[in-house]
């Protein structure tokens, strides 16, 4: 019988495969319903968190996993376990605090992978300022530093939120 993170990581296979090669998701209750026709069991509850654990993301009313988490040429890949924390530092900058001297590097690294949503980087002796354009732009850094960064241990995430959201949308109201 396969352990639950078995299930898990053939469920999250499976959620890369629907977004990636399949007719655009809308809902969570659609991936949801896609995901018991292959024989998986699925709530909005933990299709959440694994979509939060997979980095997808809502861009224009449907999801997406971006297209950087199947870069393994990735130069921050190389620097990554140089990152010590990851925390928002207004709404629109992402502070990296680095191990002492790897700033300029790292900030190299992410001025080399020519991330889309960053504008710029601001290299200190031990850290990173990320600059973006918007608070949208701060999400997907954000979440690309979660992906990059889950790969090398347990680094210090602040600012992330803990709830679980069904969906970014109302509900239907019920028929009387």
């Amino acid at each position: 019988m396969p352990s639950d993170r078995e299930l898990r990581d053939r469920r999250h296979q499976a959620i890369r495969d629907i977004l990636l090669e399949g007719e655009p998701v809308r809902h969570q209750r659609e991936l949801v319903e896609l995901l018991r026709a292959q024989g998986f069991a699925a709530t909005q509850s933990n299709l959440s968190r694994d979509l939060r654990d997979l980095g997808a993301v809502r861009v224009n009313g449907r999801y997406e996993i971006p297209s950087w988490m199947d870069d393994a040429e990735a130069r921050f890949r190389q620097v990554a376990a140089f990152v010590r924390s990851v925390k928002p530092a207004g709404p629109h900058q992402t502070l990296l605090v680095t191990d002492i001297g790897a700033g300029p590097i790292v900030a190299q690294a992410i001025e080399d992978d020519e991330w889309d949503e960053a504008v710029g980087t601001l290299a200190g002796h031990s850290s990173v300022l990320i600059l973006t354009e918007h608070a949208f732009s701060q999400k997907l850094v954000y979440e690309r530093l979660k992906y990059y960064l889950s790969a090398v241990g347990s680094i210090q995430m602040e600012g992330e939120e803990e709830k679980d959201e069904e969906d970014d949308e109302e509900e239907e109201p019920a028929e009387p």
